[in-house]
This record gives C-alpha cells, structure tokens and sequence, in this order.
C-alpha cells in the first residue's frame, strides 16, 4: 500500500513523499490516520535534527514520519493482536513508549509510524506497552488533542500537598481550595480551565490571569464563571497588567488569604516570580510552561520553602493513563478542548507549518492527513469565503459555534475538501 506521509531527513529537512508502505507482520497494525495535531515538540525535533534525542540517526538513512498528536483508524490487524484490537476501530496513540529503555517514539523515531500520514503501520512495541488506545468520541479531532490535554491532567495529578505535617503526600491539587492559573488564557491553559471546572477533584475559587483583554474576553465566553458556578466553582479572570499589587488583588479575591495551587503558564521570570509570591502555607507552585532558554530562571524564596512548605513541580507530557482520562472524559463530554484548535491545514501544509511553527500565533494547528489544504486560520474563514465557497461554508459552520471547530465542521472538511491524492 501506497502512502502520502512527511520525512524527516536531517535539520530543516522535512520532505513531504509518497512511498511503498512493506505488508504487515504478524505482530502489527496498518491503520489510517484522519487528524494529526502540530505539536512544538516537533518543531524542535525539526530544528535540531539529528541532534535530538528521540531519532535514531543519521535521519539521512532513518527518515521518520513526524507528528505523534494523532486519531484515526485501523484497517488490518496483524494475527497477534486480532483478539485484541478491530478493524474499524479507532485509536489514539501514547508516543511516549518508554520501550525497553529507549526514548523512541512515533513522529520521531520511526519510517512508517507517524500522526503526519495518511497510513501507518503501528509496530509491536505499541501494543506491547499499552500505548495504542480505543477512542469511542464521534470525531477525530478530539482524539488529536487527547494527548496535549493529557499534559495538562498529568501537570495537576503532579501537585502535591503534606498531610497533617507527616512525610505523606497528598497527591494533586487541593480540593474546594484556592487556585490560580498565571498567563493562563491562551490555548493550553483554556485546556486547564476546563479540566478543572469538569474534572473529579475541584478548586473552590479560580482564578485566571492574562495581560491582554481579549484574551480574557475570549476565555470567558468560552468557559464562564456561570458555567464554573453550575460545577460550584468561582472562576474569576483577571487582567495583572496595569496593577500595582497583584498579590494583594489576588488575596483580596481569595477573603486576604494566599493560594494552595498555582500555574504558571508562560516562561517569564516576573510571571514565575508572581507565583511563588502567591503560594500559602503547604502551597505548590507548577511550572508548566516549556521554557526554551536552558538557562531559564527565577527568584524562588527558600525561606518560605523551610518555613511555610512551599513545593514546585513540573512535568513535560502526561503518561499513558493521563490520556486515558483525557479520552474517557472527552467520549463522556466532560471535556471539550476544541478552544486550543485555531487552524485547519492539510498534509500538503505540514512540513512549511511545522519548520515555522514558532512563528505563527494562535493555537493547536490542526492537520487533516488526507486533504490538501494550506493551513488557515478559523478567524480567516470569512475572509477566504469571499472567494471559495469551501471556506464560506466552514465559515458559517464555525460562526455559529463561536468561532470554534466542531464535528459539524469536520463532518463538511471530510466531505468536501480536495483530497491529497
């Protein structure tokens, strides 16, 4: 079989080819990808190259097909597995495999497993480590963002708190306390904002922090404080730019009083800073944000670590049964991530999308593999809809869903937009 997929050959080099995908064995699983989400991390996994720590180089005799944020589904199932797995099916996939002691992963490590394809055949290791997952939701999208919402359910399962003074810890964030989400009105942390309000364990207050008003305009109307109210959660947003006292702001939100649970979602020293200022007694700071600068720092007071048990986490990705969570919740409509999506593109897009990724705002730019399409922004769809009616009508679709994608939309993308061969 015969498929459309983007290589990576050395640094910079992404080429997108058509190439003679081998029969499968009896130990793996051709599937279909249908959505695959662009991910920073192979933006970098593009930039360094051979240099990276997930390819096995030369990438010059190892091509891989990159993007690990994928959803689709499997076509034939090698012997092994037919007990086990479908044809039909859907699936989403964990890449970070964590086999036999590698750091190998589909969308780095691999010639024929990849989110930026139209069809992969999975290999053993996959199914061997539990990391081929059944998605039950009725899109595809969903399932491509199944893995950077498990980020942020790993990040919270990461918070920890002492209990009674002992060595035992509490393990994530403190339920019906007070948390605070800094520079959290972007992308990801709307992600954070929704897990919050619909997920098991709960803060009592909320509250969300940006410099830019529209930001904060575009969260709310997204997910409102009426909303947080109905799963009994005060979700407050707030714009830090022009005060003088954010601590006592924030206090004065919380009745004087300092938060249990902060995050910090920009890599800005004064930002972490602010966080540290805001934790109270046995409070965690988590830096969730992914710095660049490998020499990125700020003040952290250790007083108040000795004295006042202050705690700082990060995590870099969720585990397998994070996005396990972050499937099941998405299938039960607990979650509903699509804020992070911001553009649509085709597999034609991805290797241009992909190298410049650092450099075009918005969102999750998400990537249908077996159209052809350059990557649009969703607030550009009127604009483009002057001239293509394809456009109008997703235009249409998603102004009448506030702006954001939808399985309407998908549904009409599918269906009408020129394939890739």
């Amino acid at each position: 079989m015969k498929t459309n997929a983007v290589r990576i050959y050395g640094k910079n080099d992404l080429r997108f080819e058509e190439f003679e995908l081998p029969a499968i064995r009896e130990d793996e699983i051709l599937a279909k990808v249908v959505s695959d989400s662009i991910c920073m991390s192979s933006h970098k996994l593009a930039v360094q190259g051979d240099a990276h720590k997930r390819v096995r180089a030369p990438l010059g005799d190892h091509p891989a097909i990159i993007g690990h944020e994928f959803c689709g589904e499997l076509l034939e199932i090698g012997k092994k597995w037919r007990g086990q797995f479908r044809a039909g099916d859907r699936f989403a996939i964990q890449p970070a495999l964590n086999y036999e002691g590698t750091l190998w992963a589909p969308g780095y490590s691999y010639p024929h497993i990849g989110g930026d394809a139209t069809c992969i055949i999975i290999p053993h290791e996959v199914m061997e480590m539990g990391c081929l997952l059944e998605y039950k939701a009725d899109n595809f999208f969903m399932g491509s963002l199944s893995e950077p919402i498990s980020c942020i359910v790993g990040a919270y399962h990461a918070q920890y708190h002492t209990t009674n003074g002992s060595y035992i810890h509490s393990m994530g964030i403190v339920e019906g306390g007070a948390m605070a989400l800094l520079a959290g009105a972007g992308p990801m942390g709307l992600g954070a904002i929704d897990y919050a309000l619909h997920c098991g364990r709960r803060p009592r207050l909320l509250v969300v922090t940006d410099i830019d008003d529209a930001r904060l305009a575009r969260a709310a109307s997204i997910l409102s404080p009426g909303e947080a109210e109905k799963n009994g959660v005060r979700l407050v947003y707030l714009n830090t730019r022009d005060l003088t006292d954010p601590v006592g702001n924030m206090k004065e939100l919380n009745g004087g009083n300092l938060y249990d649970d902060v995050f910090v979602f920009a890599p800005v020293k004064p930002v972490a800073e602010l966080g540290d200022d805001l934790l109270g007694r046995d409070g965690c700071l988590n830096f969730f944000a992914g710095a660049t600068d490998t020499s990125f720092s700020a003040l952290f007071n250790f007083y108040n670590v000795h004295y006042e048990s202050h705690h700082v986490v990060g995590t870099s990705g969720g585990n397998t049964d994070d996005m396990k969570e972050s499937l099941a919740m998405m299938a039960e409509k607990k979650l509903n991530p699509v804020s992070l999506i911001t553009h649509i593109g085709g597999l034609n897009s991805v290797a241009e999308t992909t190298l410049n990724l650092d450099k075009i705002p918005g969102g999750k730019k998400l990537i249908y593999t077996h159209k052809k399409l350059f990557l649009t922004a969703i607030a550009d769809f009127a604009e483009k809809g002057r001239a293509d009616p394809f456009f109008a009508k997703l235009a249409e679709i998603t102004g009448r869903n506030n702006m954001l994608w939808s399985k309407e939309a998908e549904d009409y993308l599918l269906a009408n937009a020129p394939e890739i061969a």
